[in-house]
């Protein structure tokens, strides 16, 4: 048994996003003590550490905070050297100048591995300890990236990305809709559960407009064969203004939702539902809102990317007050962050800038929240992970301080006690310097 002492900060307990702030946890002279299975037995003040633990290696961590492992719920494998890239124009401008044809190198088995290791890398180096990512169209790539995942040691949910409509840009990462199928279902009894439960498989078409009504009919047919067993869906949505008038033109629908909500062909499934996974969600419609909290599905929230690609701000109020959960996605590689307090701190600011009198102070605890638990629920992981609670997993990330330039001297001028400005300050301020030891179940990672 080890003993981790130093700043606690969490969000304890279960709640919703309006709630968070008074459940987060901050104590200063903090402790977690986990067990040799890699679950928090104690979390709380280090001079009610329970006798049980009086043997117990200490490591101790201050002047450092203990956080929770954040959790990415959009980002993209076969992006990772892509970050930065100049497309000239918008999204689906950028998709064909600089995405696609980057995607496709990932053909190289070889090459493939070095982005994997590449991109397991950078999540440990961030803390980013679970992830839902888009993966590669191929399949030795998504293999080299659930080996490099499970070898690390970190929480993977992954799928191929589906295409079987595209620009000629896009030719090398699209197959036929029987293959789309095949593929899927081989990745899913192939990965989905392994690692010791780490690794998950998600069925991800890209957007709607990357497939036909045939393709998200089979896949609807698919994934309700395997919802049971906890797979996941993952795409995108509404990202983009000219995406959606194509959508509503090559489909016939009202709204974008209705793609991948079985209203395309007689019988379809829906793909909506607690472990559906949605990104961006800008430019959603009221009735859009509704339906994807009726069926409990989430956001994955990715305002540094939308900032980058032009493409608006998510309507925080009108998606938060209509229920649904708001988690954080970096969107690598159209969002150019890989360290999730830095996709905060862009998140903060677009929504207290918000036009038409929608604009409010993100609290730091609802920034937290974002951050963990809304990861947590989005992946229906909320009972493992998310938060410190005793009886978690033991995911959490050393936030070491004087690792960073200045850093302890912008703390030190908060007192301890003044919670609000002290996390607030901690997430705004921080960059990847200050990302300590980072632990999965209890294990250090590294991504040697």
């Amino acid at each position: 048994m080890r003993v981790y002492r130093g700043h606690l900060m969490h969000i304890g307990g279960s709640p919703e996003l309006m709630q968070a702030r008074d459940h987060l946890v901050s104590i200063p002279d903090g402790v977690l003590a986990v067990d040799d299975t890699g679950t928090i037995g104690f979390s709380g003040r280090y001079d009610r550490l329970p006798a049980t633990y009086a043997e117990a290696t200490v490591v101790d961590c201050r002047p450092g905070f203990l956080l929770p492992g954040f959790v990415d719920t959009h980002l993209h494998f076969p992006q990772t050297r892509c970050t930065d890239s100049y497309g000239g124009g918008q999204l689906l401008d950028w998709l064909q100048r600089c995405i696609f044809p980057a995607e496709a190198m990932l053909a190289d088995a070889e090459y493939a591995r070095a982005v994997a290791g590449d991109f397991c890398a950078r999540r440990i180096a961030v803390g980013t300890t679970t992830a839902m990512v888009f993966g590669s169209a191929f399949p030795e790539a998504q293999d080299a990236l659930f080996e490099e995942s499970c070898r690390t040691g970190l929480r993977t949910v992954s799928g191929r990305g589906i295409q079987t409509v595209g620009p000629d840009a896009a030719a090398p990462l699209i197959t036929t809709e029987d293959a789309a199928i095949t593929l899927t279902d081989s990745e899913i009894r192939r990965w989905h559960g392994a690692g010791s439960g780490l690794a998950g498989v998600a069925v991800i078409p890209r957007f709607a407009l990357s497939v036909t009504a045939a393709t998200l009919h089979g896949l609807g047919e698919l994934y309700d064969s395997v919802r049971g067993s906890g797979v996941y869906f993952h795409t995108h949505l509404s990202e983009n203004a000219a995406e959606i008038d194509s959508v509503r033109s090559s489909f016939g629908v009202r709204d974008y939702l209705d793609t991948y909500d079985g209203r395309l062909t007689g019988g379809a499934r829906s793909l909506l539902g607690r472990r559906s996974v949605f990104a961006h969600a800008v430019h959603c419609s009221q009735s859009e809102l509704a339906r994807l909290a009726e069926t409990g599905s989430s956001v994955a929230h990715c305002p540094t990317s939308q900032l980058f690609l032009g493409s608006g701000t998510m309507p925080w109020r009108r998606t938060a007050d209509a229920g649904v959960n708001i988690a954080l996605g970096t969107d690598i590689a159209a969002g150019d962050e890989w360290l999730i307090p830095r996709v905060l701190n862009d998140c903060f600011k677009v929504h207290i800038s918000e036009p038409a009198g929608q604009g409010l102070s993100i609290t730091p605890a609802e920034l937290l929240y974002t951050a963990t638990v809304a990861g947590a629920r989005a992946l229906d992981m909320q009972d493992r992970v998310g938060n410190l609670d005793a009886g978690k997993e033991a995911d959490f990330v050393v936030i070491a301080p004087d690792r960073q330039v200045m850093l302890p001297e912008v703390l030190a001028r908060i007192d301890s006690e003044d919670t609000d400005r002290l996390l607030f300050t901690l997430l705004m301020s921080m960059r990847e310097e200050a990302v300590g030891q980072v632990y999965v179940r209890g294990r250090l990672l590294t991504a040697d």
